[in-house]
């Protein structure tokens, strides 16, 4: 009984500082905007999503299997300034188009550095060497920007995973696609990336 009667004189100590203090109390700031907001029937801003960003449009055609397809519609997001880009790639802009291909895009001081050079012949491509081809048009830009995307991915390789479908359901197979003018490099070349033409 003592036990529960100190209790109850604690709960009620603590209440009436509570109250003493109550000018000190901290109103949580998701409160505060709950309650500031003339709109309660107003959506909360959503989140960005990991889809959230492909936005720069660029067309580029790429080789299959040794054959000429495209050009395909790449939809591309930056994720670091090195840079670091990944491409969803499409055969057309409709809006239910499903996804064909995804290329990942490296700055050149991460890829020769990082990528055996045996490898890079078989599997990447030089991005200059594509852009001074002609064949990659960048969209929706006025021309100044479409220039500084274009100088900006010149610095970059890339890698293309290119993905297989049986009519409309996809088999599981995929392979390594290549830029149109792809062309593999000596030992010298693919070190001196850093040259400037």
């Amino acid at each position: 009984m003592k036990r529960t009667l100190l209790l109850v004189a604690l709960f009620l100590c603590t209440f009436v500082l509570g109250l003493v203090a109550g000018s000190n109390y901290i109103v949580p700031q998701p409160v505060i905007a709950a309650a500031a907001a003339p709109d309660h029937h107003q959506a909360p801003a959503a989140a960005p999503r990991p889809s959230t960003g492909y936005d720069v449009h660029v067309t580029a055609p790429h080789l299959v299997d040794g054959v000429e397809h495209g050009p395909y519609h790449h939809y591309c997001k930056v994720y670091a300034g090195d840079p670091v880009i990944v491409c969803l790639i499409y055969e057309s802009t409709e809006g239910n188009a499903m996804l064909s291909q995804v290329e990942w895009i490296y700055a050149k001081k991460m890829t020769r550095t990082g990528v055996p050079l045996r490898t890079w012949n078989r599997n990447w491509h030089d991005h200059a060497v594509e852009i001074a081809g002609g064949r990659v048009k960048v969209h929706d830009l006025p021309d100044d920007k479409a220039k500084e995307v274009a100088d900006l991915v010149s610095t970059t390789d890339g890698l293309i995973y290119h993905f297989y479908f049986n009519g409309n359901l996809p088999n599981g197979k995929m392979s390594i696609a290549q830029a149109v003018g792809h062309k593999s490099m000596t030992r010298a070349e693919w070190q001196n990336y850093e040259k400037k033409e």
